[in-house]
């Protein structure tokens, strides 16, 4: 399970397939000079694919009213993409000279010139100024002043069977301004009214696992159930914990003493604390000291019906629990974001930047690529880019959709997991055998097929694509350089000759059906409020795994920061710190035996039995070497100490 996040368009359907424009801001590159109107810079990606001239229902109202956010610039937006590539690489002279958050402000952000000439500009349209922070300056007015701002027009536009304003040409900025202004967003927003005091709903409704299951992968069999692949095949394990993640992965003594993990997710579970202990207790993992756990919140939580803020309990309780079992000893740092919008996402990303709240950030949300405008693109990428200038790293889950067309009916990889500035985790179905022995992986691809009514046969046998991690090549992330000579030229330039971002880069358990167990508060039909404990997968579970032990590799480290990892990643690639993940690590097919209760809870309204086959990721393979199901493969035994050794003492 993975949250998606809601487009900053509210309304826009998740699946939607806009095609997106590649600006040259995706790059971090300052805009360009508007050829068609002298005198200003235009600001790429803020006039959307729908926006079309045979949708256009003219022009929006001038009273209207409008609320924007004026991304900054800051002072050397190439010098920033510039210090954050060396600072990261294991072979430039300024791998690990990390900058203080005040030094990066000092050095990259908007000086005090900048906000004022940005904020007299956008006075002189008509538009009143909300608030500044040193990433960006909000704004409200009516259409007319908006327009006069940003050289453009208002229009509504046809979008299904929904009407929304945006642009009718590209939004631009004086010249005058020097590009002090990266992006701005919200001007093709539909109008929504969010209450400034929503209240988090309770837990979400329960859900319980039926049995029989597996302790450890293949401990029991499904003797009564029909074969498959030839033969008998075992139940799916009861899920994973902490200490079998930890054998797997060779984590061996460390504990991740002394490094702090953030965790972004919307909204905050009200029952987290009390989830973490109990569920730390019951499965043997330390007990949380004192400020071990902390949160960052908002003053207030918006768009809670929108995003649906109680479904995000669960992913915020994944998460946490997921990082303290394989790094007990780790700091936890969780930031919920006001809502599962953009902007406010964004602001919980810049909170841990801003505040150095941690040096490893785990965030297990995301959208599908076509959904995402390189506006957007520029204003994750900054906020990225000053993580790694301050030896932060950011950690995504690649997807739970594999190649995204059964759920969107194109092709294509999932944002912010696309950006070339974040790790992109990928997902693994995994084999943890008796004594806590790895057995194997596979690339996690699910096809389910059910029980047949006489039950001796399965339906369709395998059946359909279910799920599975996602990955690909981006079409409009280019091919960044820790990339080259590793990702096989085929997956880099299936979208252009040039090259293209091929996610992801590192994977992870991520298997449902090989899943990891988490206790949560729940909802139950009788209306009581219980915790009870669930086996989960997901992208949402690698992620957090990979974070964790990044913490481990940071505490062999002797506790300096790896910052952004993927130089250090890929230059470890073909090595005994990795296990090579294929799809048929057996030479046989594999298949799980699984079973559902019909209503999610308990037998009263039956049970439904189904076989779950492994390593069938919609059109993604994981093959021998690098792959986009999962990149350079999972940490093996060699991972986390390969830190001490090699990166040490630069």
């Amino acid at each position: 399970m993975r949250s998606n996040r809601a487009t900053k368009r509210a309304g826009v359907s998740m699946a939607a397939t806009l095609p997106m424009i590649a600006g040259a801001l995706a790059l971090g590159i300052p805009a360009a000079h508007a050829a068609d109107s002298p005198g200003r810079d235009t600001l790429a990606g803020t006039k959307p694919a729908w926006a079309t001239a045979k949708a256009d229902k003219g022009a929006t109202s001038d009273s209207s009213k409008v609320s924007a956010r004026v991304y900054l610039a800051g002072r050397n937006a190439s010098g920033l993409a510039a210090y954050a590539k060396s600072v990261s690489d294991p072979s430039s002279a300024l791998y690990g000279k990390y900058l203080s958050a005040a030094q990066v402000q000092q050095r990259f952000g908007a000086t005090t010139a900048q906000v004022t000439a940005v904020k007299s500009w956008l006075k002189s349209a008509g538009l009143k100024v909300t608030g500044t922070t040193q990433h960006y300056v909000t704004v409200s007015g009516d259409v007319a002043a908006v327009e006069k701002a940003f050289s453009t027009s208002l229009h509504n536009y046809s979008k299904g069977s929904k009407t929304y304003r945006a642009p009718s040409k590209t939004a631009s900025a004086p010249d005058s301004l020097n590009g002090a202004v990266l992006t701005v967003t919200g001007l093709d927003n539909a109008p929504h009214t969010a209450s400034h005091d929503d209240a988090l709903p309770g837990p979400t409704a329960a859900f319980k696992n039926a049995g029989p299951f597996s302790s450890y992968y293949g401990s029991n069999t499904a003797t009564t159930l029909p074969s498959a692949y030839g033969k008998k095949i075992p139940y799916a394990v009861e899920g994973y914990t902490g200490k079998q993640l930890r054998a797997a992965y060779g984590a061996g003594k460390y504990t991740g003493k002394g490094v702090r993990v953030a965790i972004t997710d919307a909204y905050a579970s009200p029952t987290i604390a009390f989830d973490a202990a109990t569920y730390a207790k019951k499965h043997g993992d330390a007990k949380y000291s004192t400020s071990q756990l902390k949160q960052v919140l908002p003053s207030d939580y918006t768009q809670t019906e929108a995003c649906d803020a109680s479904g995000w309990y669960g992913e915020e309780t994944l998460d946490v629990e997921a990082v303290h079992a394989v790094a007990p000893d780790a700091g936890i740092t969780y930031v919920g974001a006001a809502s599962c919008f953009d902007d406010d996402l964004l602001d919980s990303l810049s909170k841990v930047v801003d505040n150095h709240l941690a040096d490893i950030v785990s965030n297990s949300w995301g959208d599908i690529e076509a959904n995402q405008t390189p506006d957007l693109a520029a204003a994750y990428d900054q906020v990225f880019q000053l993580g790694a200038v301050e030896g932060i790293g950011f950690y995504f889950s690649s997807g739970d959709n594999g190649d995204e067309v059964a759920n969107t009916g194109t092709k294509q990889v999932d944002t912010p997991a696309n950006s070339a500035w974040v790790t992109a985790v990928g997902g693994t179905s995994l084999a943890v055998g008796k004594g806590d022995k790895y057995l194997w992986e596979t690339g996690w691809g699910t096809e389910k097929a059910a029980l047949s009514t006489d039950g001796k046969s399965w339906t369709s046998f395998p059946g359909a694509f279910t799920s599975g991690a996602g990955g690909g090549t981006s079409k409009t992330v280019a091919e960044p350089f820790y990339q080259k000579g590793v990702v096989p030229k085929a997956l880099a330039t299936a979208n252009s000759a040039a090259g293209n971002r091929v996610v992801p880069d590192i994977s992870a358990i991520a298997d449902p059906n090989t899943g990891f167990k988490v206790g949560q508060t729940q909802t139950f039909p009788d209306g009581s409020e219980q915790y009870s404990e669930y086996r989960i997968g997901g992208t949402s579970l690698a992620s957090p795994v990979i974070a964790a032990v990044q913490a481990l590799a940071q505490e062999a480290r002797g506790g300096k920061a790896i910052g952004f990892a993927n130089p250090s990643i890929y230059s470890k690639y073909g090595t005994k710190a990795y296990h090579d993940v294929t799809d048929n690590p057996t030479g046989s097919g594999l298949a799980v035996a699984r079973v559902d209760f019909a209503n999610s809870v308990d037998a009263t309204d039956g049970l439904l039995t189904s076989v779950r086959s492994l390593g069938k990721d919609s059109s993604l393979s994981a093959v021998k070497g690098y792959d986009d199901v999962t990149g350079v493969g999972t940490p093996a035994d060699g991972y986390v100490s390969s830190f001490s050794r090699s990166q040490g003492h630069h």
